[in-house]
């Protein structure tokens, strides 16, 4: 990418209204939103954009290695990708198969190199070019900071659209609970130890304005891995919480999170919350299980004795709820690159279980969904193969031809689990999500 322009700037929530309302021509879009100044999460860069695709890999069906064609892509280009990665690409990299119901039909993969892209990094706004002397994305970038010093431009929410939206779930509280049964069978029969077992929320015929929805999203439930991506007429509205993996230099970074626990309006429960989670002797041993995976997968592409538990069962507040959150990090061996990281980590531990392979084939047989890009990945590759991905959780998914809107939310089954506090859990991760829905 080519520097156009960059200029220091003042980015609030009013900003990222301006900047989400500009965006509705494109029809290739991906914000990488940190929300550092709402969530004082110290992140140095506030948000990465990519608009309109200057080259593009997009991979639909089965592939022999899409993982492969990942690296000859950045290899061609050796510029910034951004896009995602489908939870069914797992199909390619174990002798796995899924033939339930796909209604959003994202693609298996989908990176793009932006013709235009713009990066909020301490206080700083840079814009920058894949074609440097293109006039057309030039005038694109001298719009969109016009838009963001325009100190009178009106807030998009002087008009409110109106969602029309019957929310169905896929399975009923009484199905749930049979599938439970049947999965702490498994569990105690030992053909796994965990299954992080998920069910879908769906409207079939639902009419919504996308941008509108991101801002009430990230409104509601600001999190450090916010995202609006669009496809054509495919649409991701994400306020995920959770980093799959991250690639600085040699170090990697993983921050699966296994425990949850609602926020409470007085400080004093709020923080009796906080502590009953920190000391949930179930929650921890989830979390620990998924630490151990994570090590493991870690530990295909490390060096020597580097794969590290950085912080085990640490609490992080979100405003809608408290997560135990754990790091593991390694360095990377000077015989992998960062195709080698994803593919060896993928799917990543939190959304599946233990034994990963185990617990994917009775994922596929208990859920009623195809998963697609829920529990798969969104991010970005540098031109150095430096990279940065979230887990897609407590996201929408929308597909606007027709008209069909899916959230997904589930929890880790273990043989200390109990169903009523599991379904109530998937109702609270789902809580942000239906409040922006009927907000």
């Amino acid at each position: 990418m080519n520097l156009y322009k960059e200029l220091r700037l003042n980015f609030n929530s009013l900003s990222l209204n301006r900047l989400v309302d500009f965006l509705r021509v494109f029809d290739d879009v991906l914000l990488l939103n940190s929300n550092s100044e709402i969530l004082k999460n110290n992140s140095d860069i506030g948000f990465m954009l990519a608009i309109d695709k200057a080259k593009s890999l997009t991979i639909n069906n089965s592939h022999s290695d899409s993982f492969l064609s990942l690296r000859e892509f950045h290899s061609r280009y050796k510029d910034y990708l951004f896009g995602h990665l489908s939870y069914d690409l797992k199909e390619e990299i174990e002798n796995l198969s899924s033939e339930n119901r796909d209604e959003i039909k994202m693609p298996l993969m989908n990176f793009f190199v932006p013709e235009l892209m713009l990066k909020f990094e301490s206080g700083i706004l840079k814009c920058l070019l894949f074609h440097e002397n293109s006039a057309h994305y030039k005038g694109v970038c001298n719009e969109i900071l016009k838009v963001l010093k325009n100190a009178n431009f009106q807030d998009p929410f002087y008009v409110k659209r109106s969602f029309e939206i019957n929310l169905k779930s896929r399975i009923s509280k009484a199905e749930y609970f049979t599938q439970f049964k049947k999965i702490k069978n498994n569990i105690q029969k030992g053909d796994i130890y965990e299954m992080n077992f998920c069910q879908e929320f769906y409207s079939d015929n639902a009419l919504i304005d996308p941008f509108e929805l991101y801002l009430n999203l990230n409104k509601i439930s600001p999190s450090p891995f916010s995202a609006f991506y669009r496809i054509n007429n495919k649409f991701l509205i994400s306020s995920s919480p959770e980093r799959y993996l991250q690639k600085k230099g040699s170090k990697i970074i993983s921050q699966p999170i296994k425990g949850t626990a609602p926020r409470m309006k007085s400080a004093i429960e709020d923080l009796i919350a906080k502590e009953n989670l920190r000391n949930n002797l179930k929650e921890r041993a989830e979390n620990v299980m998924i630490v151990d995976l994570v090590r493991n997968d870690l530990s295909r592409t490390a060096a020597k004795a580097s794969v590290k538990v950085d912080e085990l069962c640490e609490i992080y507040s979100f405003k809608q709820v408290h997560q135990m959150i754990s790091t593991i990090s390694s360095i990377l061996s000077p015989k992998f690159d960062f195709v080698d990281v994803l593919r060896t980590s993928f799917p990543m531990g939190s959304m599946t279980g233990a034994p990963k392979i185990r617990a994917m084939q009775f994922i596929e047989n208990y859920e009623t969904s195809k998963r697609g890009l829920y529990s798969g990945a969104i991010g970005y590759v540098s031109p150095n193969g430096d990279f940065d991905f979230s887990v897609v959780i407590r996201s929408i998914i929308y597909n606007s031809q027709n008209k069909y809107l899916s959230f997904m939310v589930g929890g880790a089954i273990t043989d200390g689990s109990d169903p009523q506090f599991e379904y109530d859990e998937c109702l609270l991760k789902a809580k942000g999500i239906i409040e922006s829905l009927n907000s």
